[in-house]
């Protein structure tokens, strides 16, 4: 396993000036925020295949980040029924995978691969921004908006702790991190993106099995279609094993994934028995724990399977030695990233506020 107590980095004089001269940005940032707020929305690019009208219409698509060489795909996912958890007789159950309870959840696009840091660099670490200056991109009007989003500062180690980078699943990020982006990505494309609810996350992972995988129920398996702690050392470059059948790829490992609900261990037993729960989800209401699906590259095969669900736990900023410690980074989960999704059915703005960055997640540890 990795050793990261041996990464942490001294902030120099050269670092300092960076972070003084991202402190200016955002300070213009806001400002134009508050500018452009007041003015019409900017049409979004037009893709092919992105937009639809019913879920007969979805198609794979891929969206373009503008002004930089980054993009990402993103697969249709019908709506429908499925039991979330697991039976009591899966070998490798939790308590908190059941009972298991019938879910109704409505079509969404998901990304095709985890969020790689081509895509995530572009706005943690401002790299589309240096970018534009060096080949005289003209910003679009969503760009500046985009601009507006905050930043993350930077981290004072290499945050892929030397386990890869191009085409590598962004790690170590704090749920809030991962939200921030979707509304930078929001904002930047004119489409609408955020992070899966837990019954998305399982939905899609099943793809209409009811397997412990949804390559079947044996665990031996899982080496020719995911990454994990038998097969790995470190994260391994997106889609390299097999897709599950609605073309997903590493849903049962590579990296652990975020999705927007807070963790409740008995969660399920708070859903209804008699009928169906449609588009559940858990608002969070405290910074610990926060619901994180899939398995990872340094997961055993019962961390992989479909249900298996786990929350966040204050342990992943073990090394982390800013005071107080930062709110964008885990350092101690470096099997941790997240992927996206887009509604078929845009949300009205108050559903939107529902999914959007809390604050209680920017107060620091207690």
């Amino acid at each position: 396993m990795l050793n990261t107590a041996r990464t942490r980095l001294t902030l120099g004089p050269a670092a300092l000036v960076g972070l003084c001269a991202m402190a200016a940005a955002l300070t213009a940032g806001l400002a134009l925020e508050r500018a452009c707020g007041e003015q019409p929305a900017a049409a979004p690019a037009r893709v092919p295949d992105v937009d639809a009208k019913t879920e007969a219409e979805m198609k794979p698509y891929t969206e373009p980040l503008a002004g930089t060489d980054a993009s990402f795909g993103m697969v249709p996912i019908r709506g429908g029924k499925f039991l979330i958890g697991s039976p009591s007789g899966e070998a490798g159950r939790s308590d908190d995978e059941g009972p298991q309870r019938e879910i109704v959840v409505d079509a969404f696009w998901m990304g095709k691969h985890e969020v790689t840091w081509d895509e995530y660099e572009q706005w943690a670490y401002s790299l589309e921004l240096a970018r534009r200056k060096v080949i005289e991109y003209q910003p679009t009007k969503l760009d500046l908006l985009a601009d507006a989003v905050t930043r993350p500062t930077r981290p004072y180690t290499d945050m892929t702790f030397s386990m890869g980078r191009d085409g590598f699943p962004a790690i170590s990020m704090t749920q809030l991190a991962a939200k921030k982006y979707c509304e930078w990505l929001s904002t930047k494309t004119g489409r609408y993106y955020r992070l899966p609810t837990e019954a998305e996350w399982e939905y899609a992972c099943r793809a209409g099995t009811t397997t412990a995988y949804w390559f079947g129920n044996d665990a031996a398996k899982l080496e020719e279609h995911e990454w994990f702690i038998d097969n790995s050392e470190g994260y391994h470059k997106v889609g390299k094993k097999k897709p599950n059948p609605w073309g997903l790829y590493d849903m049962h490992g590579n990296v652990a994934e975020w999705c927007l609900d807070g963790y409740e261990a008995d969660r399920y037993s708070k859903l209804a028995a008699d009928a169906p729960t449609r588009n559940p989800f858990v608002a969070p209401t405290k910074l610990y724990s926060r619901a994180v699906r899939g398995g990872s590259w340094d997961d055993d095969p019962e961390r992989c399977r479909s249900a298996a669900r786990r929350g966040s736990d204050r342990e992943w900023k073990r090394q982390d030695p800013q005071l107080p410690q930062s709110q964008w980074y885990f350092t101690d989960a470096q099997f941790l990233g997240f992927r996206v999704v887009r509604p078929l059915r845009e949300p009205t703005a108050e559903e939107k506020q529902r999914f959007a960055p809390d604050k209680i997640q920017q107060y620091k540890d207690k």
